[in-house]
């Protein structure tokens, strides 16, 4: 493009905060306001920035190219829908919505507009996970997917958990990247959700729940679960676990000692990926040495943030279709969704 892509960032927290970097040292975007509910809340460099509270205020008054939402997920359908009626393109956080029919809406609005929809699975960006995808998919399934991000919590990250809560479990808010690993490995039709969740503390609604567990079912034979739960209960043993099985073997991420669940590069950062391969020998014994694969290096979290953002803007200025992601955020987010609804009724929900 001969000009930049004039964005609109609707909410600065951590995430928020990082791709709004991203686009601030990007050649190719343009900055043109920030959406918050105060000015006091926007970070330090990027108060230069024109400052809106409503962010509808702020989309007719910049008619950005590209609406960044990164607002509480109850906000997510609405938003996306009107940045693209309104002519924009759309960057949003994960979770796409807070029900499939949402989800759908949006992604409907995108198709019937023409417009670009990018959803912030930020694990697709990540070269060590994508080098972790490609290792379990050689080892071929069926799969068993042991995976968890449990955080504990404190302080203003506590303040930020609960809000969130107010709409939206542990279990959806960070369950969608780790189903969406499991379907980018196995390409399998998920076929039942089952859930358990427990209420760990009086500070949240009664209906709401800061631990949840899911299992998901595939019509190859693969199986799967994740674990989410926020808290200052929440213990720091084992809350970092990415452990895939297959019939020739497992492949893993290996986390450094000492590793804290608060910190926020822990989330994405991969460490070592160990491949263990199942071949015995004639005496029954293994024929092969676990594989380490250092991923020394790899990109920190305001990186990846800024990768996301290169291949959005590359997604608009290249005209990459996008079809099979979008419809992979409805996927992965209706696996989670009834991993909620098993939890609330007690009930296996089938897909």
């Amino acid at each position: 493009m001969s000009q930049p892509i004039k964005v609109l960032v609707a909410g600065l927290g951590n995430m928020g905060r990082a791709h709004a970097m991203a686009y601030h040292n990007h050649p190719g975007y343009e900055i043109v306001g920030v959406v918050t509910r105060s000015k006091d809340s926007v970070p330090e460099g990027l108060g230069e920035y024109k400052h809106w509270s409503d962010f509808y205020d702020a989309l007719e008054a910049t008619k950005p190219d590209l609406a960044s939402i990164n607002t509480y997920s109850d906000s997510h359908a609405d938003y996306a829908v009107a940045a693209m009626e309104a002519g924009a393109h759309v960057f949003i956080e994960k979770p796409l919505a807070t029900s499939v029919a949402d989800a759908e809406r949006v992604v409907e609005t995108a198709i019937r507009l023409s417009k670009k929809l990018v959803v912030g699975y930020i694990l697709r960006h990540h070269p060590s996970w994508v080098r972790l995808i490609a290792e379990a998919r050689a080892l071929g399934g069926p799969y068993v997917f042991r995976m968890n991000l449990n955080q504990q919590s404190a302080g203003r990250f506590w303040r930020t958990h609960k809000t969130l809560m107010e709409t939206t479990s542990p279990i959806v808010d960070c369950g969608v990247h780790y189903v969406d690993v499991m379907c980018q490995i196995t390409d399998a039709k998920p076929v039942q959700v089952r859930g358990m969740g427990v209420r760990l503390t009086d500070e949240i609604a009664p209906e709401m729940y800061n631990y949840g567990h899911l299992q998901v079912m595939f019509d190859d034979g693969s199986v799967g679960w994740y674990e989410a739960a926020w808290g200052p209960m929440i213990s720091e043993t084992a809350f970092f676990v990415k452990d895939i099985l297959t019939p020739k073997g497992s492949v893993s991420i290996v986390m450094d000692e000492g590793a804290k669940s608060s910190d926020h590069e822990t989330h994405t950062k991969t460490d070592r990926i160990r491949i263990h391969r199942a071949d015995l020998g004639g005496d029954g014994e293994f024929i092969h040495e676990d594989e380490m694969l250092s991923m020394e290096g790899e990109p920190g979290h305001d990186a990846l943030c800024a990768r996301e953002q290169d291949y959005v803007y590359r997604a608009i200025v290249e005209d990459v279709d996008l079809g099979r992601h979008m419809s992979d955020a409805i996927q992965s987010l209706r696996i989670c969704l009834a991993a909620d609804e098993s939890i609330r009724t007690g009930k296996p929900v089938d897909l």
